[in-house]
């Protein structure tokens, strides 16, 4: 990319803005994951990314002037005709039903971090195991553990 010159990276943007469109969309989901603390945003951020995942294969699937892969009754087939693959469509469909079960999951699992420490934020979490880490290691050496 050192030496395209303007035209050719005005063609190279405008030419594939819909991957520009998912890749942005990937990384503000990517960016939600790693910078929020926050449980429930996290498993909006993973759900962002997995969307921008599910359209970039959805768009890889269609291709242009193809027709849907049914054969014609008569059973001639056109060796000319352009068929777009149906494949990426159904693996999509199969991700979303795996995408809600995991999402449910993970929801169920941050209301029970919530009943158990009375908190969805990460630094609260981690605060709080690394005290209750340290009093079971005060409590060993009390009586004589291996600690």
């Amino acid at each position: 990319m050192v030496g395209l010159t303007l035209d050719q990276l005005k063609i190279l943007l405008t030419g594939h803005s819909i991957y520009w469109l998912f890749i942005i969309l990937m990384m503000t989901g990517f960016y939600i994951v790693v910078s929020r603390g926050n449980l429930i945003k996290k498993i909006i951020g993973l759900n962002l990314f997995q969307t921008s995942v599910f359209l970039f294969y959805i768009s890889i699937g269609k291709v242009s002037g193809g027709t849907a892969p049914i054969l014609p009754m008569k059973l001639k087939v056109d060796d000319f005709s352009v068929y777009s693959n149906p494949l990426p469509h159904v693996l999509i469909l199969t991700a979303i039903v795996v995408g809600v079960a995991t999402t449910a999951l993970g929801l169920s699992l941050i209301i029970r971090i919530k009943e158990a420490y009375n908190s969805i934020e990460e630094h609260d979490l981690l605060e709080e195991d690394r005290s209750q880490f340290s009093n079971e290691n005060n409590e060993d050496r009390k009586f004589g553990g291996f600690f």
